[in-house]
């Protein structure tokens, strides 16, 4: 009897998939930057999502939120990975719930990155799908940062933000730093570049972009009497 799934460990298959993300999501939707294209062929993107879900690894969605892990769809992360411009040697912050894929891809473009998750748990999870991938791992309050790594040449929060903390924003590195994010209220959505200005952040949008806001950054409820 034919398999009910796909065998998500044929490296045929794999590879197959990974050409077609970049091929039917990426290049048709302003991804241009080479270094992107040719390292997204080759991560594998099915190591990175939560268990059970391997199948939707290439689809052209956000996985989760699932077991504490949101992952933006391809088409998404790649075109904020290109807006950051990233150089090599650049030092770079990711932050997220399963922000591991993010990181590996923004290694694999030669910045020198720390992936910050919010638990011990999360972070070993990560830890395990990065193998032996250069990242610094650290594990604490995703709205805090992680300031011991600062200041960064670039920020990505890997996920929907209501806001941009200022304690994250505060570790840019002046003049020169940007953050990319995902900015909404889990209703709509939209993916941003900011910067350090004089008043403060500098934001510009860059496209409409459905993602779920990471739980870490919802504002805890206030009552009124």
């Amino acid at each position: 009897m034919a398999p009910s799934s796909p065998d998500f460990a044929t490296d045929a298959f794999l590879t197959d998939a990974r050409n077609r993300m970049v091929d039917s999501q990426l290049r048709p939707n302003k991804v241009s930057d080479p270094r992107i294209l040719e390292a997204m062929r080759h991560l594998p993107r099915e190591r990175f999502v939560p268990p059970g879900l391997a199948a939707l690894a290439y689809a052209d969605q956000t996985v989760g939120p699932h077991d504490g892990c949101v992952m933006l769809q391809p088409m998404a992360l790649a075109r904020l990975a290109q807006a950051a411009a990233p150089l090599k040697g650049e030092t770079a912050l990711v932050i997220g719930m399963g922000a591991g894929y993010a990181a590996a891809l923004l290694a694999a473009l030669g910045c020198a990155v720390t992936v910050l998750e919010a638990s011990p748990a999360s972070l070993e999870r990560t830890r395990r799908a990065l193998g032996d991938t250069a990242v610094t791992l650290a594990a604490g309050p995703l709205v805090a940062g992680w300031a011991a790594g600062g200041p960064y040449d670039l920020i990505l929060i890997d996920g929907a933000v209501p806001s941009i903390p200022a304690a994250i924003a505060a570790q840019l590195r002046p003049e020169t730093g940007r953050l990319l994010t995902v900015m909404g209220d889990g209703q709509t959505s939209h993916a941003v570049h900011a910067e350090p200005a004089p008043a403060g952040l500098s934001i510009r949008t860059l496209f409409d972009c459905p993602c779920p806001v990471l739980a870490d950054f919802v504002p805890a409820p206030v009552f009124a009497f």
